[in-house]
């Protein structure tokens, strides 16, 4: 058997091809609405997030499916331009994920997708040495089955796992039993704790999974960490917004750059939320990546947003 080269991060996850389509403002119900263009570009949490970190000169390998259509030669040539590693399984007589995105004047989008059950990776598709040879693994649990699997075999390897979740699929809660970095979506820690409070949702995750650190990313407002002792929080840098499709997975990508480089967590998440801000400032969940200095000149420089929470208070 041919082994996998030693990389720093692998992603297991979701892939899409997404269709933007700017608007001056989202359309009300039975209204007609003028738009400007129409632009397809790829996309998908875990994807976009592995080219990041190949961007900022991290060793990367990705792992999912496509369909049999041009959008899937575009997904190929996208990995191969960066040079990410990309083991792409291909579903016979099916198309890959879409999105139409309408994005107002504001830069937020709404988002339609598809996604077709045939696209389902399988725990049986993976290779083990896909993952153990790797410093870290990226998930965004979807694909729950394949994801729980790719995580055990990090978790029995001393690889930490980092989630990246937004939904919570069926199964879900065996995958965040082999998560260390649960950062979820604003609405998740809520949802799975019936405690609305991130103050009291975020300690409840962490204890009920033994994730190293649960975090929700909250938008213009930054991000709110536990990490079993304390509270960390980042606010948001300003800039002008184009687009916040990808901010999330930006995010992502700048906290696993962040803790392969064995920075502190403050700067992790500054880092982090530096970068997601960068990427709102053009078209695509990838039109922003920036260069490191110029992401490190935001941190130093850059205005931010009102702070959502005082750590200081909080215990």
């Amino acid at each position: 058997m041919t082994h996998s080269a030693k990389l720093d991060v692998v992603g297991v996850g979701l892939n899409a091809t997404d269709t933007f389509i700017p608007v001056a403002h989202y359309p009300a119900r039975g209204s007609k609405v003028e738009f400007r263009s129409a632009k397809v570009l790829p996309g998908g949490q875990v994807a976009t997030a592995m080219i990041a970190c190949q961007q900022w000169g991290l060793r990367t390998r990705y792992v999912g499916k496509v369909g049999d259509d041009s959008a899937a030669a575009l997904h190929r040539a996208e990995f191969a331009q960066f040079g990410v590693e990309a083991h792409l399984f291909t579903a016979p007589g099916c198309p890959s994920q879409q999105a139409f995105i309408l994005v107002d004047d504001g830069g937020e989008r709404t988002v339609l997708w598809k996604r077709d059950d045939r696209l389902t990776l399988r725990p049986e598709e993976l290779r083990q040495e896909w993952v153990v040879n790797a410093r870290a693994l990226h998930v965004d649990g979807h694909d729950t089955a394949a994801a729980t699997a790719a995580a055990g075999w990090a978790r029995s390897a001393g690889i930490p796992v980092i989630a990246d979740l937004d939904e919570l699929y069926p199964g879900v809660e065996n995958l965040l039993m082999r998560v260390d970095y649960l950062i979820a979506s604003r609405d998740i820690p809520g949802r799975l704790t019936d405690e609305a409070d991130l103050r009291k949702s975020l300690p409840a995750l962490k204890e009920r999974f033994g994730s190293r650190l649960t975090a929700a990313t909250l938008g213009e407002e930054g991000v709110l960490a536990w990490d079993g002792t304390r509270f960390h929080y980042a606010a948001a840098f300003r800039v002008q917004p184009v687009d916040t499709t990808g901010a999330g997975d930006i995010f992502h990508a700048g906290f696993i750059y962040g803790l392969l480089q064995g920075w502190p967590l403050s700067r992790q998440l500054d880092f982090a939320c530096a970068a997601a801000a960068l990427n709102c400032t053009a078209v695509g969940a990838r039109g922003g990546i920036q260069f490191i200095d110029t992401i490190e000149r935001l941190m130093t420089t850059g205005a931010r947003h009102p702070a959502a929470y005082d750590v200081a208070k909080m215990t």
